[in-house]
C-alpha cells in the first residue's frame, strides 16, 4: 500500500461517524415477544425478507456472503440470511462482525472506509474480522489497525476460512454467557499460587513445579538449593535447574 493511499485512508476516516449506542429495534407487541422467546435452536434457518422476525438463536448472515468457504465450519449455530441487515454477520442484538479477506483488501483498499459509512452508529460491538491470505500481511495490517481504533472497531485475525468461521461461532455462542467464563481463574490456594509462580519460570511446568515443592517443603529452601540439587530433582535435569537457580538467585529489585 503507497502513501496515496494511506492518504484516501485518513480522509475516508475522517468523515466517519464514530458509534455510539446501539440501535436495538424495538417489538411490535408482547404477542410477538412472546413468540420470539419460545424459539427453538434449529440445524439451519430459512432465508427471510425484512418483514419477518429474527431468529434470535441464529447468527444473521447478509446474503453477499453465500458462497463463503468460512459458513462451512459453522457448526454449533443455525444461520439464517437476510438481506435487511447491513453487516456481514449478526452475532448477538448489540455485535456484528464485517468480514474481509486481506487479498480483496489489498485490491480494493476503499472498500472497508465504504462498510464503516453504511454501518454508520450501529451495533456496540463491531468486530473486524480478517482473514490473513496474503503472504505480506504487514504493511496492510498496520493501515486496519489504524482503521479499527479510530472507527471503534475490534480486529480479529484469522488465518484460515476455519478459524474465521470458528471466530464468528464462537462471538455467537458466548453471547449470552458471563464474563467469568473468559476471565483467568485467580488462584487463591497459597501452595497454588506458588505453584503457578514457579511454573511461569521456563522451562519449568506445573509437574515439576510441584515436585519441587514436594523436595524442598517451602519456597525458602528451594532458594537456598544449589544448582547441582536442583538438577537431582527426578524429572527437572540440569537445563531446568540452571534456569531455575539462576533466576531464584537474581535479585528482586533492579539496581
Amino acid at each position: 500500500m503507497n502513501k496515496g493511499q494511506d492518504d484516501s485512508f485518513d480522509m475516508a476516516l475522517a468523515n466517519l461517524e464514530l458509534p455510539t449506542a446501539a440501535k436495538i429495534p424495538k417489538k411490535e407487541n408482547s404477542q410477538l415477544a412472546g413468540k420470539e422467546d419460545n424459539l427453538t435452536i434449529k440445524t439451519s434457518c430459512p432465508s427471510t425478507s425484512k418483514s419477518s422476525v429474527a431468529n434470535p438463536h441464529c447468527i444473521l448472515v447478509h446474503p453477499k456472503q453465500r458462497g463463503n468457504p468460512i459458513l462451512k465450519s459453522i457448526l454449533n449455530a443455525p444461520l439464517e440470511f437476510r438481506d435487511d441487515i447491513i453487516p456481514d454477520y449478526v452475532v448477538g442484538r448489540t455485535t456484528c462482525i464485517l468480514y474481509l479477506s486481506l487479498k480483496y483488501h489489498n485490491l480494493n483498499p476503499d472498500y472497508i472506509c465504504q462498510r464503516l459509512k453504511e454501518l454508520g452508529k450501529q451495533y456496540e460491538l463491531r468486530v473486524l474480522l480478517v482473514q490473513i491470505d496474503t503472504p505480506e500481511p504487514h504493511n496492510a495490517l498496520k493501515s486496519l489497525t489504524r482503521i479499527s481504533l479510530l472507527a471503534d472497531l475490534t480486529l480479529m485475525l484469522a488465518w484460515n476460512a476455519d478459524e474465521a468461521g470458528k471466530m464468528i461461532e464462537t462471538y455467537k455462542l458466548f453471547e449470552k454467557r458471563p464474563p467469568d467464563w473468559i476471565m483467568e481463574r485467580v488462584e487463591s490456594n497459597p501452595h497454588q499460587k506458588l505453584v503457578t509462580a514457579l511454573s511461569n519460570i521456563k522451562p519449568v511446568n506445573k509437574t515439576d513445579a510441584v515436585t519441587l515443592l514436594q523436595n524442598f517443603g517451602n519456597l525458602e529452601n528451594l532458594i537456598n538449593a544449589s544448582e547441582d540439587r536442583l538438577s537431582q530433582v527426578i524429572g527437572l535435569g540440569p537445563r531446568k535447574a540452571k534456569k531455575l537457580y539462576k533466576t531464584l538467585q537474581e535479585p528482586f529489585l533492579a539496581k
